[in-house]
């Protein structure tokens, strides 16, 4: 295949609200080796493998995506690390951080896998990665994952650290479940060296909890932190939603992800790409392009880059979230869409 990628860094993808795309997210699987409460039903029916992408497609649609002017690629899941073969998919494209077309490469892991491959991630140029983990306490741990240890998870990140890569901590707030551990969590990340980013319940996926009860305004909980903390915004920024302050008291980073009580559209530079093939311009949209078609058609790699930029020009300004809508905002789980 035909490398399209170039250094030069003039974004290409723009959509119809004059956001340049330099960001995509990648979902290399919709399996995982945790069943999450918020994420995923308990008993879920995973993909069959004829519909999930191969490893080359993969690597064809991303380096496609890279040609085009994205800058950063995550890779997420499911669990990225469960999937067969995705060291080499790592290593292939990391041949785009060599030649200076793409900016960082990285992953969502929920760290159960890490210890493994951190060394190995570390050398093929993932410099940063995040990592999911709403509690500490094991009990809670086994209960919200359904069976998950969250020793594993702790191993992981600190065999992340050792190899040099930095961690960033995401932890979804959850009313009923760990809203009172926040703090200590947050401690606990900002004394391991490692940023912290609390994220909001979103309504996607039909699951056997109800989420209103678990959700938990970020606006509340940093006004319950800025009375016994000092947070001072900052203008840091990773690419993603996340808004950031500073802990002056830990000298560590708070990221706050707040789809629902103060959204983050207006400045939106990321699509994603399901396993099956499936672009998404908006994570709380129904919208789809079929790129998995496209490419199995025998499709050219000018035919490939006019079917991603008709998706990239239909992105909706903003997403539909509500936490007390009777449905779900769309149907498909984040485990499916890779968050």
């Amino acid at each position: 295949m035909a490398d399209m990628t170039s250094p030069d860094d003039t974004p290409r993808l723009i959509d119809g609200f004059g956001r340049a795309v330099t960001y995509l997210r990648v979902s290399v699987t919709d399996r995982c080796d945790l069943r999450c409460v918020y994420c995923m039903a308990e008993h879920m029916t995973f993909l069959p493998k004829a519909e999930v992408l191969t490893l080359e497609e993969l690597d064809r649609l991303a380096s496609t995506f890279v040609g085009l002017g994205v800058r950063k690629l995550r890779l997420t899941g499911g669990e990225p690390l469960v999937r067969k073969g995705i060291m080499g998919l790592v290593e292939s494209l990391s041949r785009h951080l060599k030649t200076g077309a793409l900016d960082e490469l990285t992953l969502t892991t929920n760290g159960t896998q890490l210890a493994q491959h951190a060394e190995h991630l570390a050398a093929l140029g993932v410099e940063r990665i995040n990592v999911s983990l709403d509690t500490l306490k094991p009990d809670l741990f086994r209960r919200l994952t359904r069976g998950g240890d969250v020793a594993k998870v702790i191993g992981g990140i600190d065999a992340a650290l050792a190899a040099g890569i930095q961690v960033k901590i995401n932890a979804v707030a959850l009313k009923r479940d760990n809203a009172g551990e926040l703090p200590a969590l947050i401690q606990w990340a900002h004394d391991r060296g490692c940023d912290m980013t609390l994220i909001e319940t979103m309504p996607l996926g039909e699951i056997d909890e109800d989420r209103t009860d678990q959700f938990l305004s970020l606006r509340e909980v940093r006004r319950e932190l800025a009375s016994y903390w000092t947070l001072t915004d900052l203008a840091y920024a990773t690419g993603g939603p996340a808004r950031y302050a500073k802990v002056e008291e830990t000298g560590g980073r708070l990221g706050f992800i707040t789809p629902l009580s103060h959204n983050f559209c207006e400045a939106c530079n990321r699509v994603r790409l399901t396993c099956t093939g499936t672009l998404h311009t908006c994570l709380g949209r129904d919208d789809a392009s079929d790129l998995r078609a496209v490419l199995r058609g025998g499709a050219t790699d000018g035919e490939l880059v006019a079917a991603i930029h008709a998706a990239i020009g239909s992105k909706p300004k903003g997403h539909d979230f509500q936490v007390d809508a009777p449905r779900p905002a769309v149907a498909r789980h984040m485990s499916t869409t890779g968050g």
